[in-house]
């Protein structure tokens, strides 16, 4: 288990080996989720919505980049 330290800005530094582990780099972003239960999850946000290009199956609906919710 991993921990830190909240600063007084509100910051903390993600430890070495959990950065590692998630394979954040300097200036990557990330996520946090809460969940109905409380529990709080933290995701790299590595990927752009431009590199899920063809990931989807054909619906014969198009979508625009710009058309999409930005949550």
């Amino acid at each position: 288990m991993a921990e830190a330290t909240v600063t007084s800005k509100g910051q903390i530094t993600i430890p070495t080996d959990i950065r590692r582990v998630m394979g954040l780099k300097t200036k990557d972003r990330v996520v946090f989720t809460v969940m109905p239960d409380g529990t709080t999850v933290m995701r790299a946000k590595t990927k752009s919505i431009a590199s899920l290009k063809g990931t989807l199956k054909n619906s014969g609906k198009r979508v625009s980049i710009s058309s999409l919710r930005h949550t």
